[in-house]
């Protein structure tokens, strides 16, 4: 009882925090607007400095949190085969869940039709950044310089590198049992230090929401409620009924305790609006609080985090059916079979890359045909609609880790329906053993 108090206490602390931070932000911009002390000291320092702290404490464990978990995950695989098809199922439900993600959206697009009435004339020009070819991609994906990869915060190269070593690792006899040992203890410890940064959440999320309301007008969101309204009833949508589907589907499990163990990680990724800066988040609750063994969460959470684009997806999809509308121009079935393929293998094709979002946008814009400057007048709300995407993405992370999971024989039931299990907020918590060993 004590861990469910504890528990609860946290999300609420987040979620109280996040409140809090959006009322003090909209008081701020309404009564205090003008006020240069206000401004200078509240917003633009505590507030700014704050939230830029927060989510630089994310960061910081996010490259040793994935090399080291994915090096434990690795070395204690005894059977290579077992990590092609952790690869092959974990691809394969990514890109199916972004194919029906953006299907979605451009059906409630074409049924809403946000962008009729709306006069994009005025758009201003946007010149979008080109986006790798695949090829280029796949050679990125192998580090020249695995430290520089680390430097630099290179997921997928990151990733590549620990899975080498920690085959290396496993095939190394008794010195890679000595070196594992010691993975295994910095895994230890590196979680320890997750729950530790924590608990600062409530404050960061404040800090970050506080400073974020302060600046949006609400003339920005009206501008463009139609859009807003549909892209977040497709968000919604798919990760209420696409993922529970899914998820009760392949795993057999009440999709109510998965969302209910989810609480603290979809806070997290909505204040930050980051997939990345949430894995610490996202990893420790899907080994502790839903039991999957950390070998197999090591793998499909930073994965996922890098090309499993659900959330980005149905943005593009209700972003081309509303700039289409609103220049008047007709897509054809064909052209909207385009956007799906297009849009769902740029997922993986943009991994990566900064600003992402915007730069898959522009390669599904220009595969119909439609004009990129309409991206300019969306980017009025996109810091809004990308909290909310962020957190279906990490969501979709996780429903596809257990879903690996269970098919693998690497998920505790027990734990997952231990409302109990893994409290975050315990200050003497530890990684259990069954989530790292083999």
């Amino acid at each position: 009882m004590t861990a469910i108090k504890q528990k609860m206490s946290l999300t609420k602390k987040v979620l109280i925090g996040m409140g809090i931070g959006i009322l003090t932000g909209f008081l701020i911009r309404s009564l205090l607007a003008d006020v240069a002390f206000v401004q200078d000291y509240i917003v633009n320092g505590l507030f700014y400095v704050g939230g830029k702290i927060f989510i630089a404490t994310l960061k910081m464990l996010v490259v040793p949190l994935i090399f080291i978990s994915l090096v434990c995950g690795t070395s204690s695989l005894r059977d290579l085969s077992t990590l092609g098809r952790l690869g092959g199922k974990t691809l394969a439900f990514y890109m199916a869940t972004t194919a029906i993600a953006i299907t979605l959206a451009i059906f409630m697009a074409n049924i809403f039709e946000p962008g009729v009435g709306v006069d994009l004339a005025q758009a201003t020009t946007y010149a979008a950044k080109d986006a790798p070819s695949l090829g280029d991609v796949i050679i990125n994906m192998f580090p020249t310089n695995p430290i520089n990869a680390m430097a630099a915060g290179n997921t997928l190269q990151i990733i590549v590198f620990a899975i080498l070593f920690g085959i290396a690792i496993s095939a190394s006899g008794s010195a890679g049992q000595r070196i594992s040992a010691i993975f295994f203890d910095l895994n230890t410890v590196i979680m320890k230090l997750v729950v530790m940064l924590m608990k600062i959440a409530p404050y960061g999320v404040f800090f970050l929401m506080a400073k974020l309301f302060s600046e949006i007008g609400l003339d920005a969101i009206f501008n463009l409620i139609n859009y807003f309204l549909v892209i977040s009833a497709a968000l919604v949508l798919h990760a209420l009924v696409t993922y529970s589907a899914f998820f009760k589907a392949f795993t057999g499990l009440s999709p109510v305790i998965f969302f209910k163990k989810m609480e603290t990680a979809i806070s997290f990724a909505f204040s930050t609006s980051s997939s990345n800066a949430t894995i610490p988040a996202t990893l420790e609750t899907t080994t502790k609080r839903l039991g999957v063994n950390n070998k197999v969460a090591s793998f499909t959470v930073p994965l996922g985090a890098t090309i499993n684009m659900d959330g980005t997806a149905i943005m593009q999809g209700v972003a081309t059916v509303f700039i289409a509308q609103a220049f008047n121009i007709d897509l054809t079935l064909s052209d909207y079979i385009a956007v799906i393929l297009t849009a769902t293998l740029a997922s993986i094709g943009t991994a990566g890359v900064p600003g992402v979002g915007i730069i898959m946008l522009a390669m599904v814009l220009n595969q119909v045909g439609l004009p990129v400057e309409g991206i300019a007048m969306l980017l009025g709300v996109d810091r809004l609609v990308d909290m909310i995407r962020t957190a279906v993405n990490i969501t979709g992370d996780s429903v596809v880790t257990c879903i690996v999971a269970k098919s693998e024989g690497e998920m505790d039931v027990n734990v997952f329906n231990d409302p109990n299990a893994g409290n975050i907020e315990e200050t003497e918590a530890s990684v259990s053993d069954k989530n790292i060993n083999a």
